[in-house]
This record gives structure tokens, C-alpha cells and sequence, in this order.
């Protein structure tokens, strides 16, 4: 198991990490353990966008990502008092979020959901990036819009149609930009197979992008 530094890392790492004024994290969880509503307006404020992307990236459904997030939300503040403060509050919002994504990914797996909706609403800079296959970042002409969009359509696709661990460990790595270190300490796996497995999903996700690619043509 990591240590809360290294979870620390991975949250600043994705963008999680909010930063505050000295003293304001302390005193906006004492007034979240109170059941004050507008402490919980404050961090709603503070990490409903943020929480909302990562869990859009990682189930690849808006209306999805929406409830999820909602759940992430009711938890925090129902289980704030577990929260003992070894780490950054955002650290601990992080691993609440992944591990409903986690839960839910594998609710939508039992149900044989099918394919999620594609992520056209995404902004450019939140384009997710595979490696085996990446987006341009600056695209003039009308044509290469259309293309850039169909491009990423096609890899949100395939994303999610990878199993809960395989698209999991590309979002911390190829997505969120996590080291392995990072993600050994939020998945608890040895480096040796996070990196078997990555190398694994990453195959699989090529082998259904250029599935789609044939199929599109």
C-alpha cells in the first residue's frame, strides 16, 4: 500500500489537487463534519468539475459520469469523518471517486450495457489520449475538424469497450499522466504488473481502434 504522499502525487499529477489558503482545508472539513450545507456548497464548488472529468474519462458516459459523481458527492459528505487528515482532502475525494468509477464500471459490465455514448462534449484539452493513438491539438481546416472528432470518437469507443482494470490502468497512465509508482500505490499491483498489464490493455485498445477504423471504411 502507498503512502498518502504518493496518492497526493497522483492527485496533483491529474489535476485534482485544489490548492487553498492556509488553514482553509482544516476549517472548511471541521464545518463538513458538522453537516454544514454551505461548507458542502464550497466543496462542490471547489471539485464538482473536477471529479465530473475523471469520471467521464474513466466510463466514457456523460449521464453516467453525472450520477456517479452525485454518488461521489453523497459519500463524501456522509463519511467525512473518516477522513482523518493524513492526506489532502483532494487525495481523499480522488480515491472515493476511482473507487465508485470502479464499482460502477463493473455494474455496467454485469449488465451488459454495451457501448457508452460517445464524448463529443469533451473540450479539446480534454481529449483523451491513447498510446497507441492521439488526437491533434490544433486543427484549422474543416475537414480535420470533422476527422479530429471522428478520430475521437473512435477511440472513446474503443476505450470503453476495454475491461474495468485494462481501461483503468490506461486512464491513470496514458490519460491522467500518472507514473507507475503512482499508480502501484492507488491499485496496491507490484510495478512489474502494472506495466504487464498496461502493455496488455494497451494492445487490446489498439486491436479495437483499428477495428473500427476497418469497420468505418
Amino acid at each position: 500500500m502507498g503512502t498518502s504522499w504518493d496518492i497526493d502525487q497522483a492527485a496533483l499529477a491529474s489535476g485534482f489537487y485544489v490548492q487553498m489558503p492556509e488553514g482553509y482545508e482544516e476549517k472548511l472539513v471541521e464545518r463538513l463534519r458538522k453537516r454544514d450545507e454551505a461548507a458542502f456548497t464550497e466543496l462542490m464548488e471547489l471539485y464538482q468539475v473536477k471529479v465530473f472529468h475523471l469520471l467521464f474519462r474513466m466510463l466514457g458516459d456523460k449521464e453516467e459520469a453525472r450520477d456517479v459523481a452525485q454518488d461521489v458527492f453523497y459519500t463524501v459528505f456522509k463519511s467525512i469523518d473518516s477522513f482523518r487528515g493524513d492526506s489532502k482532502l483532494s487525495t481523499w475525494i480522488y480515491r472515493v471517486a476511482t473507487n465508485h468509477c470502479k464499482n460502477r464500471i463493473k455494474y455496467l459490465g454485469r449488465r451488459a450495457r454495451g457501448q457508452k455514448q460517445e464524448f463529443n462534449e469533451l473540450s479539446e484539452q480534454d481529449s483523451v489520449e491513447s498510446a497507441t493513438m492521439q488526437t491533434s491539438s490544433k486543427i484549422d481546416r474543416p475537414d480535420q475538424v470533422a476527422e479530429g472528432k471522428e478520430t475521437e470518437s473512435i477511440v472513446q469507443r474503443a476505450l470503453s469497450s476495454l475491461d474495468e482494470e485494462h481501461r483503468t490502468l490506461v486512464v491513470m497512465r496514458d490519460i491522467e499522466g500518472m507514473s507507475y509508482e503512482e499508480i502501484q500505490s492507488i491499485t496496491g499491483l507490484p510495478e512489474g504488473t502494472v506495466k504487464s498489464r498496461l502493455h496488455r490493455a494497451r494492445l487490446a485498445l489498439k486491436e479495437h481502434v483499428q477495428a473500427q477504423y476497418k469497420g468505418a471504411k
